[in-house]
């Protein structure tokens, strides 16, 4: 059993994990809430820029757990935090091999999320969407996985794909739009506990429209192939994450149910 860490702590040991490239965790003990892995070498140049981000993802990455650690048992469901991995350029998943060019993402077989710091420069830089509330949205949606794996949401779906291969895009479209809908649930729960800014919310709206489907076939390949979606529209990921802010129900997330 590791020695526990406070949100403090933890951003002590990912400090160092990420100036020297070893992973402090593993002397600990434990893994941590959060471990830095990475595919290259950190500079302490790069380390000392990406400190502030690494302190807050793990203070949305503690909040966003909490949330649900109230919400789930509410819903009869056994809570336990997912890990967060933060790596660079390349690391290894329980999920295999991933790169930055993936983008984030949840593994449930390791129930990690996995967040290369990089993606933040690029989600303000080539999808025009900045500001904390943009950065904070990207991990909410990524622990909205988690939920769906505690839930049992994301091994039905993935049932439903291996018997239907036909609907496997638009049921992942739907899976993802849920995960955005509990995103803004827990966006809701930081306006009731009054942590949230002016501009906040637009902030997140504006990531979650940068993200959809068409905005990025547009602006890779200068066309749209609506067939072809995996995490649904502009329109319909805002749509849903303004769903989960204003009700902040996660009751209110059923993207199976009816049209999207």
């Amino acid at each position: 059993m590791g020695l526990p860490l406070g949100i403090g702590g933890t951003v002590v040991v990912l400090a160092l994990s990420l100036l020297t490239g070893h992973n402090f965790f593993n002397d600990i003990g434990g893994s941590g809430d959060a471990a830095a892995t990475q595919g290259a070498p950190i500079s302490a140049q790069d380390s000392a820029r990406e400190e502030p981000e690494v302190q807050f993802v793990s203070f949305v990455l503690d909040d966003v757990q909490n949330t649900w650690a109230k919400l789930l048992p509410r819903e009869g469901v056994s809570f336990h935090p997912a890990k967060l991995a933060i790596f660079r350029n390349s690391t290894n998943t329980g999920c295999g091999a991933a790169q930055s060019a993936m983008g984030p993402f949840y593994c449930p077989l390791d129930e990690h999320a996995y967040i290369d710091l990089g993606f933040y420069e690029e989600l303000k830089d080539k999808f025009g969407a900045s500001g904390d509330m943009a950065q904070a949205y990207v991990l909410a949606h990524e622990l909205g996985h988690h939920v769906q794996h505690l839930t049992g949401i994301d091994g039905q779906v993935r049932q439903r794909q291996e018997q239907r291969p036909e609907q496997a895009n638009a049921l992942s479209v739907r899976l993802e739009l849920q995960a955005d809908c509990f995103a803004g649930v827990w966006a809701n729960s930081t306006t009731q506990r009054k942590i949230i800014e002016q501009g906040d919310l637009e902030e997140a709206l504006t990531a979650a429209s940068s993200v959809g489907d068409d905005r990025i076939q547009q602006r890779t390949r200068g066309s749209v192939n609506v067939d072809s979606f995996t995490h649904g529209s502009a329109a319909q990921r805002t749509q849903w994450f303004k769903r989960g802010f204003e009700s902040g129900d996660p009751k209110a997330c059923d993207t199976f149910a009816g049209a999207i």
